[in-house]
């Protein structure tokens, strides 16, 4: 459980369903980024500015991100962490 994660220029994704962040200097990704885009999938909220990340989720959607990979994956691990929390105090006061 993850919730909303911030992208960068106020785009926001549903972090349960992103299966990578991925750095987009690799062929491999290249290719991915042209198959998603051929398949109206691709998704570029970057605003003009470099692509630093790829998302890639689990309905084939490819987002590309202005964001570094390492930055979304700390919001990523912050969220996680902030939503466990709150479930922890949750639990508590049910048992």
């Amino acid at each position: 459980m993850y919730g909303l994660i911030n992208i960068g220029f106020g785009n926001v994704v549903v972090g349960d369903r992103v299966i990578a962040i991925v750095n987009p200097s690799s062929q491999p990704l290249k290719r991915l980024k042209d198959i998603a885009d051929q398949q109206g999938k691709l998704l570029e909220v970057n605003h003009g500015r470099k692509t630093r990340a790829y998302i890639v989720t689990d309905s084939g959607h490819v987002i590309a991100s202005a964001i570094q990979p390492e930055t979304i994956t700390n919001r990523f691990l912050q969220n996680f962490y902030e939503i466990e929390k709150v479930l922890d105090k949750i639990r508590k006061e049910n048992f």
